[in-house]
């Protein structure tokens, strides 16, 4: 499979951001777990804090024949019509994530706009959430 992870605004940060809520481990370290575990499979990694360029690569990634995305799209979770609309316009599964259980956050966290356009959503695992995901778009494709 042609798996892209998709990290939105301030994820650039992780491993220094919040480490109480965030943890210690880079993207770059995530990755390269991922790529080592998933050898078989590619897997591609983009991150911006611009809405603009993540709503340009699902699109980017629906014309490429991606076959799964997954998609931490940060604080835009809670807020973006946007990124619900361009989910809904690809043909490409995606799978939500958070690293943290937005659940137990902020009032403002609990809702968001982007699920309802999603297949799943895994949150409150640390990076692990990311393992996770890659885990349930190739199982879902085994089915």
């Amino acid at each position: 499979m042609n798996i892209l992870i998709l990290n939105g605004p301030n994820l650039n940060r992780l491993g220094r951001r919040e480490p109480g809520i965030y943890g210690h481990q880079t993207m770059d370290d995530c990755m390269e777990a991922l790529r080592a575990r998933y050898a078989g499979h590619t897997l591609q990694y983009f991150q911006s804090n611009s809405e603009g360029a993540l709503i340009d690569r699902l699109y980017q990634a629906d014309d490429e024949g991606t076959d799964g995305i997954v998609f931490n799209a940060g604080a835009y979770t809670h807020t973006s019509v946007a990124l619900h609309d361009a989910i809904r316009a690809i043909g490409v599964p995606v799978i939500e994530v958070h690293i943290s259980n937005v659940h137990t956050r902020e009032p403002f966290r609990h809702h968001s706009f982007i699920s309802p356009a999603c297949r799943g959503v895994i949150c409150g695992f640390g990076m692990d959430s990311y393992r996770l995901a890659v885990e349930a778009l190739i199982e879902a494709e085994r089915a």
